[in-house]
C-alpha cells in the first residue's frame, strides 16, 4: 500500500489504494459537503463534494484546499412580501479543526495573515480538506473581509479572494512541507498557485508538469478578465515580473483572461462533458499555445445522494416498491412545501420541479412565459400537476431576483405551484426525492454539464431536458428520459425560446401527461430504466477513477 503524502496529524484516514498512489492536491472555491458546512453555493460545489466523497471512497492520495467564507454564499429567506430576501449571518463550525498553521500572503503589497483550519477525513467520509480563512485577529478589517462571503460583489475583493485560494494555498503545502505531483485547478479561480510554482521552479515546464485545469463554463460571464496592470498591484503574480507573466502566458495588452492563462500553464484541462469538450475546444481554439482540451464527464456521488429505499427497489425490479417508497419521499417533501407556503400538495399527482441556480440562460421562468399555457397546465383536471421552483440566484444578480420573485407572484393563486427558499444540500436531496419529473431547460449549448438530474435519476425522477450538457451521454428519449427537440441553430433567441416552450408543452401533454396517469407500468419502467443507467456512468467513482487514469497520469 501507499502512503498518505500529508504529514501525520493531517494524514488520510485509509490507507492509499496503489492505483491512486499519485498526490494530487484539488483547489476549490467551493465544496458542498454537508448541509452544516454552509461553503459552496451550487453546481460547481456540489460536483466538487461528490469529488472529494468519491476520492475517499476510492482510497485516494488527493487532498481539498478551499476558504473558509465566514458568512457562506448566503442565506436565502423571504421578505415580508414572501420575496426573496437575501442575509448573510456569520457561520461557525465546531468539526474544523484549527491547524496551527498561519502565515501570510502579500495582497496588494500588503501582507495578510492567513490561517488553515483542518476538515478530517472521517467526519463527513471525504479526502482531507483545508479551509484558508482571513478572518482573524492578526488582520486589519479589510483583509478580515476577504475571506467573508463567496463570490463577493466586489471584483477587487474577489481578485484578493482568488490569491487566498491560489497563492494561500501553495503557502500552505510549503508550510506542511509537501510538494504533490498534481495541482488540479477546478476552475481558474486558484490560478494565482501557478505563478507561486514558477516562482519555486523558475521553469514553465515544471509548471506544467504539475498543473492540471477544469473548465467548467462555456458562459463569457464565468471566464473572469481584469487589467494586468491591476492583478500585478494586487501581487496576484506574486514576485514574478509583468514581463515574466507576459512570457509565459501568452497574454498580450492588458486584458487578463484567467482561463486562458490557465490553459497555457497546465499541460492538460478539460470540459466537464463530452459536449462541453467540444464547445470549450471550439470555444478556445483561436488562441495559440493553449494545452490539450479533453473532457471527463461529471458525475455524483451515488453513495451520498441515493435514496436506500428507491435503490432497493430498483435492485430487485419492484415497481410497486417504487411507487409506494417514492409516494412516502413527495409527502415529506410536501411538508416542507407545506410550512413553506401554505400550500397542500399531493402525493398522487405528477410532481414537476425546476431547482437549479437561478441564471438567465438556464430559463427558469421558460414554461411560465405563456400564460395561458401555463394556466391551462396547471388547470388540468383530468391529468393534474403540481410545480416547484427552487434555486439561488446570486445575491446581486438583480435580473436573476426579479425572475424569482415573479415566479412567486405568478403562482401565489395557484395551489399546485409554488417557489421554496433555503435551496442548499438538504432541500436538494427532498426535491429529487419527490420529484416525478426533474425539468432542465437550458439554451443549448451553454449549460456546461447540469449535474443536478443525475442524483434525480437515482432517486426515481424522470429528466425533461433541453439537449445539452450529460443529458447527451445519457438520454434515450421515451426510454429513460424525456427530451425537447433540439431548436434550429438559425433560430432567434426569442423564436428559440418559444420553440423550446412549445416542445416542453407537447411532450407534457402527448407522453408524460398520459404515461404517467393512463399507463403507469410504461412509467415505472421509465423510471426504472433511468436509475439503472445513471450509474455507475454518472457515479462520482467514475469520474474520480477517470481524473487519474486521464487527468493526472
Amino acid at each position: 500500500m501507499a502512503s498518505s503524502f500529508l504529514p501525520t496529524p493531517f494524514a488520510h484516514h485509509y490507507e492509499i489504494a496503489p492505483e491512486y498512489a499519485k498526490s494530487v492536491v484539488y483547489f476549490s472555491c467551493e465544496f458542498a459537503i454537508d448541509q452544516s458546512f454552509k461553503v459552496y453555493s451550487g453546481g460547481l460545489g456540489f460536483l466538487a463534494g461528490s469529488h472529494m466523497r468519491s476520492a475517499a471512497d476510492l482510497r485516494q492520495n488527493l487532498c481539498g484546499i478551499g476558504i473558509l467564507w465566514t458568512y457562506g454564499y448566503y442565506n436565502q429567506a423571504r421578505g415580508e412580501d414572501r420575496e426573496l430576501a437575501v442575509q448573510f449571518r456569520r457561520k461557525e463550525y465546531a468539526f474544523l479543526q484549527d491547524t496551527g498553521i498561519r502565515f501570510t500572503v502579500p495582497v496588494h503589497g500588503h501582507p495578510v495573515w492567513v490561517k488553515a483550519m483542518f476538515l478530517a477525513g472521517d467526519i463527513f467520509n471525504t479526502v482531507p480538506m483545508f479551509f484558508l480563512t482571513t478572518d482573524i485577529e492578526e488582520n486589519d478589517s479589510l483583509s478580515r473581509a476577504i475571506t467573508h462571503r463567496l463570490y463577493d460583489h466586489d471584483h477587487l475583493r474577489r481578485v484578493a479572494q482568488y490569491i487566498i485560494l491560489g497563492a494561500g494555498g501553495a503557502r500552505l503545502l510549503d508550510e506542511l512541507g509537501v510538494d504533490p505531483e498534481v495541482w488540479h485547478l477546478n476552475e481558474a479561480h486558484g490560478l494565482s498557485a501557478a505563478f507561486h510554482l514558477y516562482e519555486k521552479h523558475l521553469s514553465l515546464d515544471e509548471v506544467k508538469k504539475r498543473l492540471v485545469f477544469t473548465t467548467h463554463t462555456p458562459e463569457e460571464a464565468g471566464n473572469e478578465k481584469h487589467p494586468l496592470s491591476l492583478l500585478s498591484d494586487f501581487s496576484f503574480f506574486g514576485s514574478v515580473s509583468e514581463a515574466e507573466v507576459r512570457q509565459i502566458t501568452g497574454i498580450e495588452g492588458d486584458e487578463f483572461n484567467h482561463s486562458l492563462a490557465a490553459l497555457r500553464l497546465a499541460r492538460i484541462a478539460n470540459g466537464v462533458s463530452k459536449l462541453h469538450g467540444e464547445v470549450a475546444r471550439h470555444m478556445w481554439e483561436r488562441f495559440p499555445n493553449i494545452c490539450e482540451i479533453t473532457h471527463v464527464t461529471n458525475a455524483q456521488n451515488k453513495k451520498y445522494w441515493v435514496d436506500h429505499g428507491l435503490e432497493h427497489a430498483r435492485v430487485r425490479g419492484d415497481a410497486e416498491e417504487l411507487v409506494h417508497r417514492k409516494r412516502e419521499l413527495k409527502e415529506r417533501l410536501f411538508r416542507v412545501v407545506a410550512d413553506q407556503t401554505g400550500k397542500l400538495f399531493k402525493p398522487k399527482v405528477l410532481t414537476i420541479v425546476w431547482a437549479r441556480r437561478f441564471a438567465d440562460y438556464k430559463r427558469p421562468d421558460l414554461i411560465a412565459r405563456d400564460v395561458r399555457l401555463f394556466r391551462e397546465l396547471l388547470q388540468n383536471n383530468d391529468h393534474p400537476v403540481q410545480i416547484i421552483w427552487a434555486g439561488k440566484p446570486y445575491p446581486f444578480d438583480y435580473a436573476a431576483i426579479d425572475t424569482f420573485n415573479h415566479l412567486i407572484r405568478l403562482t401565489k393563486d395557484y395551489p399546485n405551484a409554488t417557489v421554496l427558499v433555503g435551496y442548499e444540500l438538504e432541500l436538494s436531496r427532498l426535491l429529487k426525492n419527490g420529484s416525478d419529473v426533474w425539468l432542465n431547460n437550458p439554451v443549448v449549448t451553454r449549460e456546461a454539464s447540469g449535474t443536478s438530474g443525475m442524483s434525480a435519476a437515482m432517486n426515481a425522477s424522470i429528466n425533461l431536458s433541453t439537449y445539452d450538457g450529460w443529458i447527451c451521454e445519457f438520454a434515450r428519449d421515451g426510454e429513460n428520459a424525456f427530451i425537447i427537440p433540439p431548436a434550429d441553430a438559425s433560430l432567434t433567441p426569442g423564436d428559440r425560446d418559444r420553440h423550446d416552450l412549445l416542445g416542453f408543452y407537447q411532450l407534457m401533454h402527448k407522453k408524460i401527461l398520459p404515461a404517467y396517469y393512463d399507463h403507469p407500468e410504461e412509467w415505472n419502467r421509465m423510471v426504472l430504466a433511468g436509475m439503472n443507467d445513471v450509474v455507475p456512468y454518472f457515479d462520482a467513482d467514475r469520474m474520480a477513477d477517470e481524473y487519474y487514469k486521464k487527468i493526472y497520469a
